[in-house]
């Protein structure tokens, strides 16, 4: 039986591969013409964070039967560098401040020099992706479209409390999940595994992402500043998590009413508001749920 402890020192060494690399990375486009916007990019980019792509990527790689991780290396840059540049720009939408405890490049640095350097990950990261097999490629690429369109969909639907579980998960897929589910099955290719498999780690990647999605989700609501995540950043951008739209759904008269109003009037003096509310409608249990059905999945 393997044990907790080994499993820790498995993902650790794995996560120490990834970490050389990126260095790795980074000073090359430091020495490079690169150096003005990966100097922009870097402390973002060399931050931390969970690396859950990059992660995936690699043991998805391995349980498809690869043996060389460096084989799978540049598809984990690409993924990593593609993520860091999608949020940078999401800093820009959402006028945050920080990231990971540091400024926000374009509240540190400017606007244009945000957007420059988003973009320049962008286009790195698409060009590390950009060196496999010409599917693995229309998969990246057809991934970064969706995140473009899960972005706008979102912007649109701030503050739109008639949005459905439906629009829900047409934002995350292209945001989040998509992204999660092409890392998985590109992986599985790299490894030179079959179409059936690639599209059964697919699958698991949609099933990873959607859960971890709605455990961000919860955490937006009860807050843990130990993973990174203050409590009420979404409810104060206006963003329709699942847990709320599930109560405006559920809730009706006045309850539903005083709900509305404290979603389009929030303040963090209405947190207890919120929160019986959303006991009340049985959101949070309900949330909790749908996260084990994506695991069990």
């Amino acid at each position: 039986m393997v044990s907790k402890l080994s499993v820790k020192r498995g993902l650790e060494k794995r996560l120490n591969l990834f970490e050389e690399e990126l260095e790795n990375l980074v000073q090359e486009a430091i020495s490079s013409s690169g150096a003005p916007a990966m100097d922009l990019a870097r402390d973002v980019l060399l931050s931390g964070g969970k690396r859950l792509r990059p992660l995936l990527a690699i043991l998805t790689y391995e349980a498809a039967g690869g043996t060389d991780v460096g084989e799978v290396m540049d598809l984990a840059l690409s993924a990593e560098l593609i993520h860091t540049a999608t949020l940078i720009h999401d800093d820009i939408y959402d006028q945050s401040r920080f990231r990971r405890g540091r400024p926000t490049i374009h509240s540190s640095h400017g606007l244009a020099q945000a957007i420059i350097a988003g973009d320049y990950l962008f286009a790195l990261g698409f060009s590390k992706g950009g060196r496999y097999e010409m599917d693995v490629v229309d998969m990246i690429a057809s991934s970064c479209t969706n995140i473009a369109r899960g972005e706008l969909q979102q912007f649109n639907h701030i503050g739109d409390l008639t949005t459905t579980p439906e629009d829900y998960y047409s934002i995350i897929d292209g945001k989040t999940v998509g992204p999660f589910a092409t890392c998985t099955a590109c992986s599985a290719l790299v490894a030179g595994a079959s179409k059936e498999v690639s599209d059964m780690m697919y699958d698991f990647g949609i099933e990873f992402g959607r859960a971890f999605q709605l455990v961000d989700d919860l955490l937006d609501l009860t807050g843990d500043p130990e993973m990174g995540k203050p409590r009420g950043t979404d409810v104060h951008e206006g963003k329709m998590t699942l847990p709320i739209i599930h109560a405006l759904t559920i809730l009706h008269g006045t309850e539903r009413e005083h709900l509305a109003d404290v979603l389009n009037n929030f303040s963090d003096d209405r947190w207890n508001e919120l929160t019986t509310l959303l006991e009340i409608s049985g959101s949070f249990s309900y949330t909790r749920q749908l996260i084990q059905n994506h695991v069990d999945r």
